[in-house]
């Protein structure tokens, strides 16, 4: 069975950082690009960033130069420590994790940024 278990999700204020981590289980992991998504209210959900099986990365403009994803295969664990943190950050976060077939997806770790 896959799991995807989101947590590092909070309150913060603006200007503040968080580190959000996602541990899978049930799936040959260092195989998987991991992405992390955000959905705010009222909008589409979006991508944020992602790393792939040879840690190359790829971020949302909104994200360049302030969040930071990484991996460790040992944990089966993808990290997005995110700073100089934004009302506009003010999500729900998800993990995505996606290899040939399907992508799997986790619950989900709110995020809010006061101003």
């Amino acid at each position: 069975q896959v799991r995807l278990v989101e947590s590092g999700g909070g309150l913060v204020q603006a200007g503040g950082s968080l580190r959000l981590s996602c541990a899978a289980s049930g799936i040959t992991f260092s195989s998987y690009t991991i992405a992390w998504y955000r959905q705010a209210p009222g909008k589409q959900r979006e991508l944020v960033a992602s790393i792939n099986r040879s840690t190359s990365t790829n971020y949302a403009d909104s994200a360049k130069g302030r969040f930071t994803i990484s991996r460790d295969n040992a944990k089966s664990t993808v990290y997005l420590q995110m700073n100089s943190l934004k009302p506009e950050d003010t999500a729900v976060y998800y993990c995505n994790a996606q290899w040939l077939s399907a992508p799997y997806w986790g619950q989900g770790t709110q995020v809010t940024v006061s101003s």
